[in-house]
């Protein structure tokens, strides 16, 4: 047992330092992002920010209203269990905004490979709540050896030795968060986890040095967090909980509300069939949160903050608010009197 005595942070725990800007509107700010990958060779533009692949969030409905906008949607995994789903879509796709995720097990990995050839997204990731196992980094090589062309994502691991081992193995982007979400409990079931934002930040160093990328995945609260999350040097940031309540989220509304739950929650292992065990309890939370209409006006309200945290800053663009930004450490980031 050993103790750490660096202080890490989580996204409440800092502010972006404003400074002189001659930005003369949030208009000006160039959102889109261009990336080469590491290992699949493949370019990708778009604004990298991405819908959680979570039963009630990543749905095709989800994906056609986001990719409006140019942003990405990864597709909740129950889809993948009919994949006529994927290519009989009564609109046309945009597979550059689009991600199928899968597990490791051998017939998920089937399917979602299966997926992938025949509809050709832009992204295909393997999805597990502990990336740090030795048979996660095998599945990994596994897929890049099926799908060499692919750019993959994998994840999810928190710290920079991880991230460098799965981009070695022949991931491209590595998903980076354990525990922060907010429907996720593995940091009160477990007591395992690290500060978001410090995770986001040592992970990102580690990636560029091998010319990968990340995605700062949960613990995102409002627009002005994920706006922290590229300033720590995210390349992506992945949304559940922000875009759940909506129209195009899987669900019914009932008095108002509609449900939203975490993927290791009893509601999502009795919806996949994930049998129970004595040994495996769930890490993830069910609520009811509060009904929000088309998802267009959030999404618009969020694409906005950041560009005004970029305006801040001086940032020309999204690619430079990581160079402009100094994070300030506090006890409150915001006033609370009514609620915020």
């Amino acid at each position: 047992m050993r103790i750490e005595e660096d202080i890490k942070l989580d996204y409440s725990d800092v502010l972006i330092r404003p400074k002189r800007s001659t930005l003369i509107s949030r208009f000006d700010v160039k959102m889109d992002r261009t990336y080469r990958f590491v290992n699949s060779k493949k370019e990708w533009t778009g604004i990298p920010i991405m819908a959680s692949n979570m039963d009630t969030v990543g749905t095709f409905e989800m994906h056609k209203a986001l990719s409006e906008h140019d942003v990405i949607t990864c597709i909740a995994k129950h889809y993948n269990s009919d994949s006529d789903n994927w290519w009989k879509l009564p609109y046309e796709k945009n597979t550059n905004t689009l991600c199928v995720m899968g597990g490791i097990a051998d017939w998920d990995m089937e399917q979602t490979i299966n997926i992938y050839n025949n509809t050709r997204p832009a992204f295909i990731g393997l999805d597990v709540a502990n990336g740090y196992t030795i048979s996660f980094v095998d599945a990994v090589k596994k897929l890049r050896d099926a799908c060499p062309d692919a750019t993959i994502i994998a994840g999810n691991v928190v710290t920079a030795d991880m991230t460098q081992e799965l981009i070695l193995s022949g991931a491209d982007i590595i998903k980076v968060g354990v525990g922060p979400g907010s429907v996720c409990t593995t940091r009160i079931k477990t007591g395992v986890g690290y500060p978001q934002l410090s995770a986001v930040m040592e992970c990102a160093d580690a990636a560029h040095g091998l010319d990968g990328h990340i995605i700062a995945d949960g613990g995102c609260n409002n627009s002005g967090d994920i706006a922290k999350a590229f300033a720590g040097g995210a390349d992506f940031v992945m949304i559940g909980g922000m875009l759940a309540g909506h129209d195009e989220c899987d669900g019914e509304i009932v008095d108002g509300k509609m449900r939203f739950y975490g993927m290791s929650s009893n509601t999502a292992m009795d919806r996949h069939k994930v049998g129970k065990r004595e040994y495996r309890g769930e890490e993830g939370k069910t609520v009811e949160v509060d009904y929000k209409g088309p998802v267009k006006d959030t999404i618009i309200d969020i694409l906005s903050g950041v560009r005004s945290a970029c305006t801040y800053v001086g940032a020309k663009k999204l690619k430079t608010l990581s160079k402009c930004s100094t994070f300030v450490r506090v006890n409150n980031t915001h006033n609370t009197v009514f609620g915020g």
